[in-house]
């Protein structure tokens, strides 16, 4: 059997009214990372306040993967999205209006919210449109296309800051989001027709190997969740989830814009145009990290190890070694972080190799609990550490930063190790 012409163009429409559902998602993690010092000057945050700031956002995110797995395998991924993206909405307006520290925790409570459903309920309903061959290439475009976001995040917004002022600037995402809102809700379905002929049906023989799919409920809530965290493999795999976005995040959706502007002296403008390298890689990098994986290393485990040594060799930069480096050169480094950071969307089909797809839904949202949890701690703990050097010598900065930096970086390296103990799903045979 084959898939019908419709049924083709039905999924890669549905695959691209989430792909904008997925770049504002992205927009809203990392656009910190330019406006800080704007915010802090305006809204008077300290280093801990503001790291508490964008930590927020993770934590709640974070914490509400555990009830939203359940949620999507149960209610779909169509009205999860729908009003999360409510949510969302209303998060960025109040934010962009925001006067004091606590309207703007507010705010970014109900971002995190809203935001928290879209890439998993995303994934899951992948798993019904696409097939297991192709649920690791699609996850990878899926999280480059998404990388949009995180683009527009960088050298636009700075633009878009100096013209126009942060607050107007947030307030057009906000409309944005109500929009694409109203698209999911009309255009994205969870399942393909009964009567068509999906990828996801088709007989299969995947060059990768993944345990065997049982049909039917086997239990509820609280089986699917002893089944997973039950898993020593899946408790590892979260283990460098948790280290890849915290270093990730540290640099790229917080710390790294008030690095390059406090240490390097650059301006806001050369600040958003350095950090959109990194974005340019990760987008490079995803859309080809699959292939590389298939037919390179052939196993997504040796892909993400690979991928981590070299994000752990790059992000050492920033505890000293960056401040010797040419700015040309420094474009380089953080391209190269960018790809780098993009093999950590082999935790995706590794994932969906580990568990049957009647419970996919839950097993991503339980593992991307570590991932958000990843950036919400490493983020506000470097906050805390940068403020406690404060501002007492010219060498201040320096030292806090490398300092701050020194937390993620050696818990990759942490990581790295354990996660080699882990069993390889995807090795032939």
């Amino acid at each position: 059997m084959t898939e019908s012409p419709a049924i083709r163009k039905k999924r890669w429409t549905i695959f691209a009214v989430l792909a904008l559902m997925y770049i504002l998602v992205y927009f809203y993690r990392v656009s910190l990372a330019v406006v800080a010092g704007d915010i802090s000057r305006e809204l008077k945050l300290t280093p801990q306040q503001l790291g508490s700031l964008s930590g927020i956002l993770f934590y709640v995110y974070a914490v509400a993967q555990l009830p939203l797995g359940p949620m999507i395998d149960r209610l779909g991924s169509r009205l999860v999205i729908s009003g999360s993206g409510i949510l969302t909405a209303i998060g960025g307006i109040l934010f962009s209006q925001a006067d004091s520290l606590s309207s703007a925790m507010t705010a970014r409570v109900l971002i995190g919210i809203g935001t928290a459903s879209v890439l998993m309920a995303t994934f899951t309903v992948f798993s019904h449109w696409f097939s297991r061959q192709e649920f690791g290439r699609v996850s990878g475009f899926m999280v480059a296309v998404g990388n949009l976001g995180n683009l527009f995040a960088t050298a636009p917004l700075a633009l878009a800051v100096a013209a126009v002022g942060w607050r107007s600037s947030f307030l057009a995402i906000g409309i944005v989001q109500i929009l694409v809102t109203l698209l999911v809700f009309g255009m994205v379905r969870d399942r393909p027709p009964v009567t068509g002929t999906s990828a996801a049906t088709v007989p299969e023989t995947p060059p990768l190997s993944s345990p065997p799919e049982s049909g039917g409920e086997r239990g509820g809530i609280m089986a699917a969740w002893v089944e997973i965290f039950g898993s020593r493999d899946f408790w590892l795999l979260g283990a460098i989830a948790f280290a890849w976005y915290g270093n990730y995040l540290a640099l790229q959706g917080l710390w790294g814009g008030p690095y390059l502007m406090e240490v390097l002296h650059l301006s806001r403008e050369a600040t958003g145009n350095m950090l959109m390298f990194t974005s340019l890689g990760f987008i490079a990098g995803s859309t080809v990290v699959d292939s590389i994986a298939r037919r390179f290393f052939r196993s997504y485990k040796k892909t993400l190890m690979a991928g981590q040594l070299s994000l752990l060799l790059l992000m050492s930069a920033f505890l000293g070694w960056a401040e010797l480096v040419p700015q040309p050169l420094m474009m380089a480094v953080f391209f190269s972080i960018g790809l780098a950071v993009s093999s950590g969307v082999m935790i995706y089909p590794i994932i969906r190799a580990m568990f049957p797809v009647r419970i996919v839904g839950t097993a991503l949202t339980s593992l991307n609990f570590f991932v958000l949890m990843g950036a919400a701690v490493t983020q506000q703990a470097m906050g805390i550490i940068i403020g406690a050097f404060g501002e007492t010598t010219p060498a201040a900065p320096h030292t806090g930063y490398h300092a701050a930096f020194l937390l993620p970086v050696a818990c990759l390296a942490l990581t790295i190790v354990l996660f080699a103990f882990a069993r390889d799903y995807t090795e032939n045979g």
